[in-house]
């Protein structure tokens, strides 16, 4: 039965962890061809067999809410009827899936043979499974995968195949159906199409909005979809897009379905394939486009090592349960269902909050390998570490991540420095090791001499490719971190005081991190606990004090935030020294990165995290932000 737990109270010290099976280990033993043409017989919704991939369009075609807005359309634009049915068909041959098992056998076989080339393990836990296996059968079932990589909805299917559950339908951008022959190999794998951004197209939505529904009503297939809306270039969490939330959850609110279960999972890797490439978007070199030639090109990945992978199944969410209390479903009776309706301003709190909560479980139940606790000491001590001082403090920030609720995949009965050793060899490619002396550096730099500012972007490469690992890890010291900082700014230990402060770097954080809207009080009483239960802090009654013990941590959480206030100041700066009144949005990303460019070629500034696209945005948000605060 799905979970209400996310609204439970949450002590993520005492958080139970799943245990994880290697699903890759009985791969490595039997036949990938055999596996792949094993027969498959999936769970499925109240035992109901799904209908065909015709039966469905038509189905969507026919809905009373299509037809009311196919004649709305019609009288709005002048066009026949006949006309806007005949468009509304077009978009939805455009968008739908054409599942085929034969096409998924063929990329089982290929992704048993390419996973087995590029990871070392890919672990699932066994009882987030068994969990899923029960939530098909009850209700429709929507996966929320957090997003980090391509390979993320390619893991998500080939799981389902090998655990028996019903294969998903994907929401996929326009970007793969441009892909020749494998666009189409995607469709036939389960993807459906959809733009980026709908614009005022009313037809476009109306299909699209009625092709999920139908699917959920009918007990499909699960729906898949990103909650971030995209890949996280920056590996820490985006905020959340709520459009295909409310889409999912309408057919609950309107009383078409009893319920509708939720379940986010958390996907993890000790080394993302796309690491540099990250970096350099990141830095303003355009995205590649996806193309068939380039995923040719990109094959020489399979010559590398990426570690382990971890896919954590949380525990399904009931619509039903989160939604008790928080909305009023009978306003959905006003009018017939078929009839668009715009969601209320209750509703809208209500998606937002759900889906910053459910990004907030994606986090907790990430797994965290040695290497992100290596990459915040590395990026934190920019002109190297000592071997030996890196693994005595790999050691202690492992043993504060832990009390800190992190749920960290560290080797059992291993030695701190061969656990260290190992990870800096898989990412050997940021870093250079020499006479025990550990440091970031360029390593796969040609040997020709560069101008200063290729120099610089170098470094950023490198840089940036090593906070995308340190970012994994910023949700745990997050609520210490800016309890930490507040304290050093307050300049007082009146309560009062550093909470004013807290909560104002929260609001200027908001949309930076995943902090849960209305939870500043729940965020500063925990940040309280952990630091008082790690007896970094003494909290009295009026004041908050630190213990003779607590500087060195309280140093640390001020330097994890430390890169993210230097980009706003730098940003700052920029806004009140050189802006142009008249900058447009894609004239300032490039002004600001050539800013930022200009000091640290001056030694004025050594924080890359600014020279960025996307840190910019952020900061003109947070001011926006904090100017509806105040």
């Amino acid at each position: 039965m799905a979970s209400r737990a996310l609204y439970s109270p949450r002590h993520p010290v005492l958080k139970k962890r799943d245990d994880f099976e290697d699903v890759l280990e009985e791969r490595r033993r039997s036949s990938d061809l055999r596996y792949a043409l094993r027969c498959y017989t999936p769970t499925l919704y109240k035992g109901l067999v799904p209908c065909k991939v015709s039966m469905l369009k038509s189905i969507v075609l026919q809905s009373d809410h299509l037809q009311c807005v196919i004649k709305q359309v019609s009288s709005e634009s002048g066009d026949s009827t006949e006309c806007v049915a005949e468009e509304a068909s077009l978009i939805l041959d455009e968008m739908a899936h054409r599942m085929q098992l034969s096409t998924v056998r063929f990329f089982v076989f290929t992704l048993s043979k390419a996973f087995k080339r590029l990871f070392r393990s890919v672990c699932v836990n066994e009882e987030g499974i068994q969990r899923l296996q029960q939530a098909v059968q009850e209700h429709p079932v929507v996966l929320l995968p957090s997003h980090r990589s391509y390979m993320d909805f390619l893991m998500m299917s080939y799981l389902l195949y090998m655990f028996d559950l019903p294969l998903p339908v994907i929401a996929a951008g326009m970007d793969f159906m441009s892909m020749k022959f494998i666009g189409e190999m995607l469709r036939m794998s389960g993807a459906f199409f959809i733009r980026r951004s709908f614009g005022g197209d009313k037809l476009y939505w109306a299909v699209f909005s009625e092709y999920v529904k139908t699917m959920l009503r009918k007990g499909y297939a699960p729906i898949e979809f990103f909650l971030e809306g995209t890949r996280s270039r920056t590996c820490k969490s985006l905020t959340p897009k709520t459009g295909l939330l409310n889409i999912v959850m309408e057919p609950f609110f309107k009383g078409e379905l009893f319920d509708v279960s939720l379940v986010p999972v958390s996907i993890s890797y000790e080394r993302v394939l796309e690491e540099s490439l990250y970096a350099r978007e990141l830095l303003g070199v355009p995205k590649p486009k996806e193309s068939t030639s380039g995923l040719l090109k990109a094959r020489r990945v399979l010559s590398e090592d990426y570690g382990s992978m971890h896919v954590y199944f949380g525990h399904p969410v009931s619509v039903r349960s989160l939604a008790e209390g928080k909305i009023k479903r009978s306003q959905y009776n006003l009018l017939p269902r078929y009839i668009p309706q715009k969601p209320s301003v209750d509703t809208h709190e209500f998606l937002n909050d759900a889906a910053f909560r459910l990004v907030r479980i994606q986090e907790e139940n990430m797994v965290l390998k040695p290497w992100v606790l290596i990459a915040t000491l590395l990026l934190q001590n920019p002109d190297g570490m000592d071997l030996s001082s890196l693994t005595e403090q790999t050691d202690w920030l492992r043993h504060l991540a832990l009390a800190f609720g992190a749920f960290l995949d560290w080797p059992d009965h291993e030695a701190c420095s061969e656990v260290i050793s190992c990870s800096l060899a898989l990412h050997r490619r940021l870093l250079s090791v020499s006479a025990g002396h550990v440091q970031l550096s360029v390593t796969d730099a040609p040997q020709v001499e560069t101008t200063p500012e290729e120099a610089v972007f170098q470094r950023a490469v490198v840089v940036l490719s090593c906070a995308s690992y340190r970012n994994q890890i910023l949700h745990v010291f997050l609520r210490p971190a800016l309890l930490a900082v507040a304290m050093q700014s307050a300049n007082s230990s009146r309560k009062d005081d550093i909470y004013n402060c807290f909560n104002f770097l929260r609001n200027m954080f908001s949309n930076e991190f995943i902090l849960c809207p209305g939870d500043s009080v729940q965020d500063f009483e925990e940040a309280c606990y952990l630091l008082m239960k790690r007896g970094v802090l003494q909290v009295l009654e009026h004041e908050i004090v630190m213990s003779a013990s607590g500087q060195s941590t309280l140093a640390f959480l001020c330097s994890v935030l430390e890169p993210f206030l230097q980009g706003y100041q730098v940003v700052c700066r920029y806004l009140c020294e050189e802006t142009n009144e008249n900058l447009t949005e894609k004239e300032f990303i490039p002004a600001v990165r050539s800013f930022a460019l200009k000091l640290i070629l001056a030694g004025r500034l050594k924080c890359f995290h600014i020279h960025t696209v996307s840190a910019s945005l952020d900061v003109l948000w947070a001011f926006e932000v904090l100017w509806l605060f105040n």
